[in-house]
This record gives structure tokens, C-alpha cells and sequence, in this order.
């Protein structure tokens, strides 16, 4: 649609589709908003953020406030004189002064079909709670947590192999196409905003490093399902010889021993990792070692040995 001004909010890559639809789409895109560069992991140097990159490429404008509510940079907003507000994994809460500022509101783009999933990690969640399906929801902003009335949904499957990195690049693809046909819709006056129902709303809590601790004495499909939603980020993880060993590529295995949870039953460079589980065993596809990449299993058991009958909790 021409001759609707856009400010983009968003750091990750998450919304660089969304991004890129809005200037395929015509829409004039004024500026992205971003987070702040910060130093790698390591504190050495400072990395450009995704969205940050692709603005750049496009041609578009950045800012970066330290803080969005800051009373200064709320005026520059203002001073775009924009008709809309679109957000993607920005990082920040934004007040009412700001979400009012466009002519016609601010959008956000959810990784979750709402109700269902508010909050800081709805994706990984979704994974680890062993749903079967998610989406994307298009909906209007408002002061609360993801409380916004929606405009619009699109579902996605989840199946026993799609790790959270697969599902966070679909759903940020999907993302994308759906905001060019909410907009087109919306800003013609052609959808009703419909309110959540807050009696059914579920929260997405934020996925820590410890969120990848693996219970063994949790059934084998729930723990296929934590490892697959924190693959590759933060990483499922057993404690042996005192070192974190990531576990990725999870494959239910039927067993019959009567083992404790948490034993190791099979560990060789032919049929890889074995773990008995509460219900059966799960064999480790890949696993990393801390400050090593990831291999397979066989590969890894080569080079080192992991003694069965070993109890990891």
C-alpha cells in the first residue's frame, strides 16, 4: 500500500522477513528501531544485530535508544509523524505515549497463537510443553503482556523433530507474509479486532541455562520434546565427569531393562548413546562437549569413552 509510513521495532532476525515484506510490499519504511550493539559472548567485539543489518542494507534509517521511553527519543518518534507502529522481537516494553503516537496504532508480530503463549520464549515453549501445533498472531498492541486485540492468526505444525531453531525460522516466514495481508486489510478498515480471552491464557517463562537440565526420571517423549526446544539455544544437558555435555537429535527407543532413570545403557561409536528413561530410553543423535562443536554420537564416542551402567542423576 503506498504512502503509509512504517516505523519497524525489532532486534533479532526474527523480524527481518516481516522487514523485508513491508518494503516489497511499497509501505515506506521510515526507520527500524533497534536494541543497542552489544559485545559477543566472549566481551571482545561488538556485533550487529540482525535486524540492525538488514535495515542497513535496505537503506533504512536506524536508531538505537538505550532506553525507547526515554522522553527525547519518544519526541523523535513523534517527529516521523508516522501511520504506524510495527514491532517484532524488540526487546523493550513500550508505553501508552508511544503506542499512541501512529495514526493507526502499533502491531506487534507474536510467535504463538494467542491466547496461548505470552510472554518471553512462546516458541521454545510451545516445543517443550509437546504441543502439536503453534502459529503467529498479528495483533494490536496494548499496555500489557501480549494483551492486545488480535487481527489476525496463522497456524504451524510442530512435530516430534522440529527443533526451535527450525520453528523460529518458519514462523518467522510466516510472520512476514501474514503482517502484508493483516495490514492490507486492516489499515482499508476491512478486519474487527478481536479481544483475548484472559480467563484461557497461558504465559511462555523465559528459558534459562538450567531450563536444559534433563530429568531422566521424566518419560522419554517429554524429554525429546526439552531437548528439541532448546536446540541450539541454551542446550539440553547431563552432567558427566563434571563437565555440561549438550545433547541434541533425541530418537525414542523402546526398552525393557529395569534400569534406574538416568543410566547409561549404550554408549559406542557403533550404536551411539543410550539413556534409560522413565518409560523406556532415548538415544543422543549429536552431543557437544563444552568449548567443542557438535558431533554425532558415534563420532563423539571414538574419541571417548562414557562408561554404562553409569547413573547420570
Amino acid at each position: 500500500m503506498k504512502n503509509i509510513k512504517v516505523i519497524f521495532m525489532g532486534t533479532t532476525d526474527f523480524g527481518v522477513p516481516a522487514l523485508e515484506s513491508l518494503v516489497a510490499a511499497g509501505y515506506e519504511v521510515q526507520a527500524a528501531v533497534c536494541q543497542p550493539d552489544r559485545p559477543n559472548k566472549r566481551g571482545k567485539k561488538v556485533e550487529i544485530l540482525p535486524l540492525k543489518a538488514k535495515a542497513l542494507e535496505l537503506g533504512i534509517t536506524v536508531l538505537q535508544p538505550e532506553k525507547i521511553r526515554d522522553t527525547q527519543f519518544v519526541e523523535v518518534l513523534k517527529n516521523f509523524q508516522s501511520d504506524i507502529f510495527v514491532v517484532a522481537a524488540y526487546g523493550q516494553i513500550l508505553s501508552r505515549e508511544i503506542l499512541e503516537i501512529p495514526n493507526y496504532g502499533s502491531l506487534n508480530i507474536h510467535g504463538s497463537l494467542l491466547p496461548d503463549y505470552r510472554g518471553a520464549a512462546p516458541i521454545q515453549r510451545a516445543i517443550i510443553d509437546g504441543k502439536k501445533k503453534t502459529g503467529v498472531t498479528i495483533m494490536l498492541m496494548s499496555e500489557g503482556m501480549d494483551t492486545g486485540d488480535m487481527l489476525s492468526k496463522a497456524e504451524y505444525p510442530i512435530t516430534e523433530s522440529t527443533t526451535f531453531l527450525d520453528l523460529y525460522r518458519s514462523l518467522s516466514l510466516l510472520g512476514g507474509h501474514l503482517l502484508i495481508e493483516t495490514m492490507e486489510k486492516f489499515l482499508a478498515g476491512a478486519l474487527k479486532p478481536v479481544p483475548q480471552d484472559n480467563s484461557v491464557a497461558t504465559y511462555a517463562e523465559k528459558i534459562l541455562k538450567d531450563t536444559g537440565y534433563i530429568n531422566w526420571h521424566k518419560s522419554s517423549r517429554e524429554i525429546l520434546y526439552l531437548i528439541n526446544g532448546t536446540d541450539p539455544v541454551p542446550g539440553a544437558y547431563i552432567v558427566y565427569n563434571d563437565e555440561k555435555i549438550k545433547c541434541f537429535s533425541p530418537e525414542i527407543v523402546i526398552w525393557e531393562g529395569h534400569e534406574k532413570p538416568g543410566t547409561i545403557v549404550i554408549a559406542d561409536d557403533r550404536e551411539g548413546l543410550v539413556i534409560k528413561t522413565q518409560d523406556g530410553a532415548l538415544r543422543i543423535g549429536s552431543i557437544q562437549a563444552p568449548g567443542k562443536k557438535r558431533l554425532e554420537a558415534t563420532v563423539f564416542l571414538r574419541g571417548r569413552k562414557m562408561a554404562i551402567g553409569t547413573i547420570l542423576n
